[in-house]
């Protein structure tokens, strides 16, 4: 293939293709981007987050719209990191934006620089500490030698925001959410109560119930991290079943659909709530499940505190699998270079 060079924005030319690795963590798409992007400006994570959502999301929108890419997947942005105590810095870019942290783009980032040799394994557990807008995040793989098996996680301090907020929603009235952070917030809604199980044929009417929750969310709830003044808002409702060591999460995300995997912040943010509820211990295994079965084990290390709110330091274990290598480039003549959305799959709500 010959090389282009290609114009991305303003915030700078491309010499070469950008190189991703197709990757999943328990069925959730998180592809990494390996080679090609260009450096984000910013002292910090939470800076060059920033900067693709305030100032320039022309390498978002390139790798992740049509036609190169798709609504029910996110992007994996590796940087140098800002930290000198870390090996790589990364933040997920979804559909709506650039975020601070998620545990299943943990899982597939540790597994591709594992696998792909850009960090050298040091033995059967390796650590690799990521710097995160959310925090540094450090993540224990297994590898066997030639594959990561499983990935074990330190999650973001969690606490509980509010138990039993009551929200007001079109076409069902009052119903009462939990508000809890586990490196973003979340709304979590007890499917359960509202007739769902969180099974699979359910996926539709989900994400359509969850759109006027999160909107009503949007209207009436009002959050503010102790420590980021950046993390003032519910990024996502999550529909929840299940009680104690056996739980069910599905999380509703932008423009309309849900998280293939358990969800990893989410789950750290649900641990929050059912240690608060007196539902688990500190010494409970948790198994956190999707609305496809895909399973994090998840649990609570220690207590402690953030701000003035009591939290938790938690725990996630989930695996990931390399599933393919991509080359994306614009051809100086393509119509689309920054790609396209359509409602039928991103939703009527523009993304961006």
């Amino acid at each position: 293939m010959v090389k282009q060079t290609y114009v991305m924005g303003e915030l700078m030319q491309l010499e070469n293709e950008i190189e991703m690795l197709g990757v999943h963590a328990e069925g959730e798409i998180g592809r990494v981007i390996t080679s090609g992007a260009p450096d984000i400006p910013g002292d910090t994570m939470v800076d060059k987050m920033n900067y693709i959502n305030n100032v320039d999301d022309s390498l978002m929108k390139i790798c992740l719209y049509e036609p190169r890419g798709a609504s029910q997947m996110t992007i994996n942005l590796l940087t140098k990191p800002c930290r000198k105590d870390a090996d790589m810095g990364f933040f997920p870019m979804q559909a709506d934006g650039a975020h601070a942290m998620s545990g299943s783009n943990t899982i597939c980032v540790t597994t591709a620089l594992l696998e792909a040799g850009i960090i050298e394994p040091k033995g059967p557990r390796t650590v690799v500490k990521l710097d995160t807008p959310a925090s540094l995040i450090e993540a224990t793989a297994h590898w066997d030698g030639k594959k990561v098996e499983r990935v074990k996680i330190d999650m973001p301090t969690s606490f509980v925001e509010h138990l039993d907020h009551p929200l007001e929603v079109t076409g069902l009235g009052v119903i009462k959410v939990d508000v809890a952070f586990g490196g973003c917030y979340f709304a979590l809604v007890r499917a359960e109560e509202l007739g769902f199980s969180i099974a699979p044929e359910e996926a539709r009417d989900l994400v359509e119930l969850g759109a006027r929750i999160n909107a009503a969310v949007q209207e009436q709830i009002s959050v503010q991290h102790p420590e980021v003044p950046s993390f003032n808002r519910v990024e996502y409702p999550m529909f929840v079943a299940g009680s104690k060591t056996e739980i069910r999460n599905a999380t509703i995300i932008f423009p309309g659909r849900i998280d293939r995997s358990p969800c990893g912040t989410g789950t750290a943010a649900r641990l929050a709530v059912l240690l608060k509820r007196g539902e688990i211990s500190l010494d409970s295994e948790v198994s956190s499940r999707s609305i496809i079965g895909g399973e994090f084990i998840a649990r609570i290390e220690s207590e402690t505190t953030c701000g003035d709110r009591k939290a938790i330091r938690p725990t996630i274990t989930g695996r990931g699998w390399i599933y393919g290598h991509h080359t994306l480039g614009v051809h100086p003549t393509d119509p689309f270079p920054l790609g396209y959305t359509l409602s039928d799959c991103w939703g009527a709500e523009k993304p961006r």
